[in-house]
């Protein structure tokens, strides 16, 4: 089982551009670069921020845009998302919460749940009594481990420029997972920037954005800074002992190769 993660894709209507840049050429740079070296996997995620500011020609931008990509897609609603617009364009969308895009599936020895965190009108995260509900539900009658994907991520990652905007009512998911009898993993995006840690016993990762990162500041409180540090993806490797996930950068000049043997030599040479 292959897994590909991409989030926070802030495409914009045509002619429309996002901090000078166009975000769907960052895409479709991702895109080829997926498709070139993980054409096998099953799945691609996206959690969410997938337009910029909700306008249906951005969705349907980003649909042709994934016309390209050579893995079915799975959509999670961002802050940035509009459901409505969303749903014009991405008409056959799967849920099992009424008015949310949020849905289960299994996904070989795994099962997958895939939240919808929007909470429209807000910057941070939140899950209201029904998506919650539906949540419960699938952790407490889970046999197989979870990979559970969402937008905004419930651990603070020690970022204040993030953390405040984070999903505010984490702490009433926190009994849910722990209760959960099987393995959970939390994947998420929002913040623009990997990381990964462990929260009350619960591993969590978070990706880059595919257009812009946020730096990497540890102390400001406040808005978040954006940069162009390179953009990058993951690839969740779900395995019978547990889940591996590697962090891929993109949109580099990957053609340049040379072996490493270890020799102090051969890196003189390389260098001369």
């Amino acid at each position: 089982m292959k897994i590909i993660h991409l989030s926070d894709l802030h495409i914009t209507p045509a002619g429309k551009s996002l901090f000078g840049e166009d975000p769907t050429e960052h895409l479709s740079q991702c895109i080829e670069h997926i498709n070139r070296h993980h054409a096998d996997a099953q799945y691609c995620v996206l959690t969410g921020d997938l337009t910029h500011a909700g306008h249906p020609m951005a969705y349907q931008r980003l649909a042709e845009c994934l016309k390209a990509l050579a893995m079915p897609v799975r959509f999670l609603m961002g802050n940035h998302d509009d459901r409505a617009a969303f749903g014009q364009v991405f008409t056959q969308q799967p849920s099992e919460v009424a008015g949310f895009v949020q849905h289960a599936e299994v996904l070989g020895d795994y099962e997958a749940l895939y939240l919808d965190t929007l909470q429209d009108g807000y910057t941070d995260g939140y899950l209201c009594e029904q998506r919650l509900m539906w949540l419960e539900q699938k952790l407490a009658t889970a046999t197989r481990p979870i990979l559970l994907f969402s937008h905004h991520p419930m651990p603070m990652l020690q970022y204040p420029s993030m953390d405040w905007l984070r999903l505010s009512n984490a702490e009433q998911v926190l009994p849910l997972l722990k209760r959960c009898t099987q393995p959970v993993h939390l994947f998420s995006g929002h913040v623009h920037r990997c990381s990964a840690g462990v929260w009350n016993g619960i591993p969590f990762f978070t990706v880059n954005g595919t257009n812009h990162q946020h730096e990497l500041d540890l102390t400001t409180p406040g808005a978040a800074t954006s940069t162009f540090e390179p953009a990058s993806y993951a690839v969740i490797l779900p395995h019978a002992e547990g889940v591996t996930v590697h962090f891929q950068p993109f949109g580099y000049d990957d053609s340049v190769r040379f072996p490493y043997t270890g020799s102090l030599d051969a890196l003189k040479c390389r260098h001369a």
